[in-house]
């Protein structure tokens, strides 16, 4: 399935019926007089959050969503039957935003989530509801209220627990093939990943989900690169797992880097929670390695794991740091606001 973070749509809420003209005329009844009923409520627009969706592709393919109008009245005090409701159903984590692409509408976090967007227009009145002492035979009725309509952008922002950032080819895919249930492709050159990705890590019997994004390059937060596009998809991480390249020729300079982009792209990201890991030590002498993890140690002023995704090793030292890193943000924090960083699509 093709992955899709964005997507632009039509709605159109159902208008109502129309109320009916008509006059009750039976044999042998003593009093006649109007008896139009009332048209029926045109049908909402409603969004939900279901369960095992994490693209918006669907939405590429069908943009125009209109929910069907009332139905008109009848005589004998009849009213018409209510337009149904649409329901328009999306990933957890999505986004409704105005066609300014910045005022969030609507904002899905968790399962099963539903929220009335537009709302149908009422039904016109019968000629019945118009009769009055003085007016014994109204013949005017209501043609219905109209319904509502609104373009919006749909932004999907995926929910995990851990987010992977890092430089390309920092060996972000690899990691989340060793601990997770991904099939991210990996290859030995940069931009390998092109679209997020997602994993369900078990570790010894706690489970948390990953989400590797593709890397991020220098002026990245200015829209250099691939990665800053989806940045947003670790806006809602708990924790951030930076894993830094130990094969180059300064990862010093590489860690700060990503962190520097992560402060100018804003939204919080610069202030999560991060475990870091010197990747790819098995290529490097192990001393070299330890003099590597001190320098960046002493510029990160935090823990540095050494581990490598290819070999396994220091891998289960990290899951332990996530693991516990996950438990205690979800401990103290609720859902990200939804006041996130606006965006600008493609």
């Amino acid at each position: 399935m093709h992955f899709l973070d964005q997507a632009k749509i039509y709605t159109s809420s159902g208008a109502g019926g129309v109320g009916a003209v008509s006059f009750r005329r039976e044999k042998f009844v003593e009093y006649g007089g109007p008896d139009g009923g009332n048209g029926g409520k045109g049908g909402d627009i409603i969004f939900e959050a279901v369960a095992g969706l994490n693209t918006l592709i669907d939405f590429r393919y069908t943009q125009h969503f209109r929910a069907p109008r009332g139905k008109g009245g009848a005589g004998r005090n009849q009213t018409g039957a209510g337009g149904d409701d649409l329901v328009i159903k999306v990933p957890v984590g999505t986004q409704v935003l105005a066609e300014d692409r910045e005022t969030v509408l609507l904002d899905f976090t968790e399962v099963g989530q539903r929220k009335i967007f537009l709302r149908g227009g009422d039904g016109g009145r019968g000629n019945a509801s118009y009769k009055t002492s003085t007016n014994r035979a109204p013949r005017q009725h209501g043609t219905g209220w109209p319904g509502e309509e609104a373009a919006v952008w749909l932004r999907l922002k995926l929910l995990a627990d851990a987010g992977l950032v890092g430089l390309p080819n920092a060996g972000k895919s690899t990691f989340i093939n060793a601990v997770t249930n991904a099939k991210a492709k990996v290859g030995a050159y940069a931009f390998t990943t092109t679209k997020p990705q997602l994993g369900v890590v078990l570790h010894h019997n706690r489970e948390f989900v990953v989400a590797d994004i593709p890397g991020l390059i220098e002026g990245a937060a200015e829209g250099a690169g691939i990665g800053d596009r989806f940045l947003g998809h670790i806006e809602r991480c708990r924790v951030l797992l930076h894993l830094v390249d130990a094969t180059l020729d300064d990862p010093v300079k590489a860690y700060r880097i990503v962190r520097k982009e992560l402060t100018a792209y804003g939204a919080g990201l610069e202030h999560k929670t991060e475990v870091i890991g010197l990747n790819k030590v098995d290529a490097l002498d192990p001393k070299e390695a330890k003099k590597l993890a001190t320098k960046l140690k002493r510029a990160s002023k935090a823990e540095v794991l050494m581990m490598s995704g290819a070999s396994g090793e220091g891998l289960e030292a990290v899951l332990d740091r996530l693991a516990d890193a996950v438990d205690a943000k979800a401990a103290t924090t609720q859902a990200a606001p939804i006041d996130e960083k606006p965006w600008s699509p493609l």
